[in-house]
């Protein structure tokens, strides 16, 4: 195979292929690391824990923190209705309108562009 047809072949893989094969060679890797810990667990004769096996600790509350934490939840939900009463709008500026002195300003502007490029095409 030329090098050229390697190239075609790589462009040929989507996103999903490669996607795919990566979950798989990822299953390949945790079924391997599970027979690696059952090989090892036999020669040390101790059943070690794999790696799915191990579950993580949980935290727990006591029901005093649930408690304290429930009431400050409550606090700041009663500042926060006594305080927003009535949204404040903020005041919107007006429409910026153009004036008459600024208007014949960019219609002379224009004038004079137009009879340049007249002037310059007569040439």
């Amino acid at each position: 195979m030329g090098r050229g047809n390697y190239e075609m072949a790589l462009a040929r893989l989507t996103n999903e292929i490669i996607d795919a094969a990566i979950f798989g060679f990822q299953e390949q890797k945790k079924m391997l690391d599970i027979r690696i810990a059952e090989l090892q667990a036999m020669r040390t004769g101790a059943k070690e824990a794999t790696p799915e096996e191990a579950p993580s600790p949980r935290r727990k509350m006591s029901a005093a923190g649930r408690k304290a934490i429930a009431a400050a939840q409550r606090k700041r939900w009663a500042e926060n209705k006594n305080n927003s009463t009535a949204p404040v709008k903020s005041a919107r500026k007006g429409k910026r309108r153009l004036s008459a002195e600024g208007k014949a300003n960019i219609v002379a502007a224009l004038k004079k562009r137009w009879a340049a490029k007249k002037a310059a095409a007569k040439q």
